[in-house]
């Protein structure tokens, strides 16, 4: 099998590509991987191995149509990970993640269907649907984002959707929880706790940290993208959550607590605009139909991250001026 992997330099994307050449799941022994990823500020090259027999690193924009033409023919499916995935970063520049998010996944769609490829993996976020004070979304659910960042995702679901009716191109998607574990962007809550505290510096948290988040491991995640690739039904969307939802106050607690600081150390910073308030997502489909279950705990994936982040300070360590 032949996969092409957009964005697999960042954070989940290269932890997928690393599983699949460990031979990690069902059948990806021979399975020969091409990366295409910008390498923008979130993607590193040294996040996937320097030499792999069954490894292709294209250095390039998934908005370079002539570019996917190229490089997308003879492959059998791609996993689209490429994106802008930062609220903060959308609400100041949201220009470029209508550039990557929408422009980029409608090349992508039209360059795979014009080459023939049997399927595409689109990977989102639960942030598409909104906000809510209680119960879950389902795959149902109305999409009500709230940022730039979640409306550009949501956007290509409705450019997915036409394609895969119309045109007959195999389109799945997912829309995840947010994720943690190693080699996670710093901007990013847990990894940006946890190097602070490192560090001995404040933490911010915004607002009286009430909002709700559902926490997936990245390990996790990227076990139940390649069910839904291998085994999901074409056309489908498929939730995939972790089970451990908390406050931003809570999992501040908690991470406290595991790096033997007190809450001196949080300094309360003013409220994200449009903050949305609580997510939660129902995924029994995906656990029904395709057998996903997640193996790690909140509390053995937060004390693996922070042992991570403590033995790999040159990952996030700014290099000296």
């Amino acid at each position: 099998m032949r996969l092409l992997v957009t964005g697999a330099a960042g954070f989940i994307g290269s932890h997928y590509v690393r599983e699949i050449l460990a031979g990690s799941y069902p059948e990806s022994d021979d399975v020969h991987v091409t990366v295409v990823d910008r390498l923008t500020y979130a993607g590193r090259r040294d996040n996937l191995p320097e030499h792999h027999e069954r490894l292709d690193f294209v250095h390039g924009d998934i908005c370079d149509r002539d570019l996917l033409d190229r490089v997308l023919p003879g492959h059998d499916a791609v996993v689209h990970f490429a994106a802008e995935s930062h609220v903060d970063r959308s609400l100041t520049g949201p220009g470029e993640f209508v550039r990557t998010n929408v422009m980029g996944t409608q090349q992508l769609l039209d360059a795979a269907l014009h080459a023939g490829v049997d399927r595409v993996l689109h990977v989102s976020t639960d942030e598409v649907y909104g906000s809510l004070d209680s119960g879950t979304w389902t795959e149902d659910s109305p999409l009500l984002p709230n940022s730039p960042y979640a409306a550009s995702k949501a956007s290509t679901t409705w450019s997915a959707a036409p394609t895969t009716v119309r045109h007959g191109l195999d389109v799945r998607i997912t829309r995840c929880s947010n994720n943690y574990g190693p080699r996670q962007h710093p901007e990013k809550l847990i990894p940006n706790f946890v190097t602070r505290l490192l560090t001995g510096r404040q933490v911010p948290l915004y607002g009286d940290g009430r909002n709700v988040r559902e926490w997936l491991h990245v390990d996790d995640h990227c076990r139940a993208l390649q069910l839904v690739l291998t085994k999901g039904r074409a056309g489908e969307i498929y939730n995939i959550g972790g089970g451990s939802g908390m406050s931003n106050r809570e999992m501040t607690a908690r991470l406290l607590d595991l790096l033997g600081a007190d809450w001196d150390m949080v300094r309360h910073v003013e409220d994200r605009l449009g903050h949305d308030f609580r997510y939660a997502i129902d995924d029994s489909k995906i656990r029904e139909e395709l057998g996903y279950a997640p193996r790690w705990s909140i509390e053995s994936g937060l004390g693996a991250v922070v042992d991570w982040y403590r033995d790999h300070p040159d990952f996030w360590r700014a290099p000296a001026s």
